[in-house]
């Protein structure tokens, strides 16, 4: 079989699991007790896909108070903790997965904006760590985490692979950033439920595809 690609790059938080909701619910409460009050779509609107700790001067900004390590520790904390209560992956992830590392012969990577700890707390909770073990990134471990495209370019050289032959799977406008920066083709995922960016946001910032059924990955990829 001819492939499209040469290895597939997936992002983690609303691709792979079923944690931005649940990452968001302790932000938006942890924000409110410092004194900024924001709904759960307002919170989701302004964080999603961004790591914490490089929106600091937004949140300084609107609770007036330093963003500290002590806040960032307890917020971690807190997410893991819910994280290992309620977390599921994505509808059809798991299935998805097994299917394209079969396809493309294990040249998979998971390339995300998190923390290392809550990528590996999340992946193995999920039963996805077999797939991608040894090929975890994390933008908190690079000289820029996305929209900066260290991240994928980090995945792509780990599998041997020009990122130019590199397909991507991303759900955020700054996750898509990050992928066509790269140089690589990105697939939109965009579901209706909360936690992923509209499909027209998703295509202007560069997605070639908008898919919203993660069963219907293998065929797009293969």
């Amino acid at each position: 079989m001819t492939l499209k690609f040469e290895a597939v790059l997936f992002d983690c938080d609303g691709v792979l699991v079923d944690s931005e909701p649940i990452t968001n619910g302790v932000l938006r409460d942890m924000l409110e007790e410092a004194g900024w009050a924001l709904s759960s779509a307002e919170c989701m609107r302004l964080f999603i896909g961004k790591a914490v700790k490089d929106q600091a001067a937004l949140i300084e900004a609107n609770t007036g108070q330093p963003l500290t390590e002590e806040w960032l520790h307890e917020f971690r904390g807190r997410r893991n903790e819910a994280l290992v209560e309620g977390l599921l992956p994505i509808r059809g992830a798991v299935e998805a997965v097994t299917q394209i590392h079969t396809l493309y012969e294990g040249r998979i990577a998971c390339a995300s904006g998190a923390d290392r700890f809550k990528v590996d707390l999340q992946l193995e909770q999920c039963g996805l760590m077999p797939f991608f073990k040894g090929h975890i990134f994390s933008g908190h471990e690079l000289p820029r985490s996305k929209p900066a495209p260290d991240v994928y370019l980090a995945a792509a050289a780990s599998l041997g692979v020009d990122p130019k032959r590199c397909a991507v799977v991303e759900d955020t406008v700054t996750g898509v950033a990050a992928g066509v920066a790269a140089g690589a083709t990105v697939f939109g995922y965009s579901p209706p439920e909360a936690g992923h960016d509209a499909p027209d946001a998703l295509l202007k910032a560069g997605a070639v595809h908008i898919f919203v059924d993660m069963t219907a990955l293998p065929a797009l990829l293969g």
